[in-house]
């Protein structure tokens, strides 16, 4: 009966080995892998805070000079100048209807892009194209501190 049953056992014994060299191999990645993210998550950690930091900054130059926009008193352009403070890049008025979660609709498109023209004649926003519409400097969750608010 052992010489039946020994074949068996030592193809049970060679599946262990190479089972336990996968987990091994497995258990290697997944420290590599949790070290990596690790690092990406102080790197990200790092980001944020020179963002802060350069958000907290006075502006300087010529900037001082120019004369203080106006900022409508009205929670939506919050919520606009908080989505481009988060924008890779410039937006249309639909762009911004999406990460708003406004229904894709005529009627919220064009309420935003009068929103976002309202921030452009303001000098808030820029519109380096028509109907694109983009921060003309590193923006930040609030307005710069040099804007105020006004009824509107």
């Amino acid at each position: 009966m052992d010489d039946q049953i020994t074949p068996f056992l030592e193809r049970i014994k060679a599946r262990e080995r190479e089972l336990a060299a996968t987990a091994e191999q497995l258990r290697t990645q997944i420290d590599e892998h949790t070290t990596r993210l690790r690092e990406l998550d102080e790197e990200m950690e790092n980001l944020a805070v020179t963002r802060k930091t350069l958000l907290a900054l006075p502006p300087t130059g010529p900037e001082l000079a120019e004369s203080r926009p106006v900022l409508p008193n009205h929670p939506a352009y919050q919520q606009i100048l908080d989505s481009f403070a988060d924008a890779a890049g410039p937006m249309r008025a639909r762009d911004l209807c999406e990460r708003l979660d406004l229904a894709i609709m005529p009627k919220n498109i064009e309420s935003t892009r009068h929103k976002l023209k309202r921030l452009v004649s303001l000098g808030v926003l820029a519109e380096p194209e028509a109907g694109l519409f983009a921060r003309h400097r590193p923006s930040s969750s609030a307005p710069p501190a040099h804007l105020t608010r006004a009824d509107g």
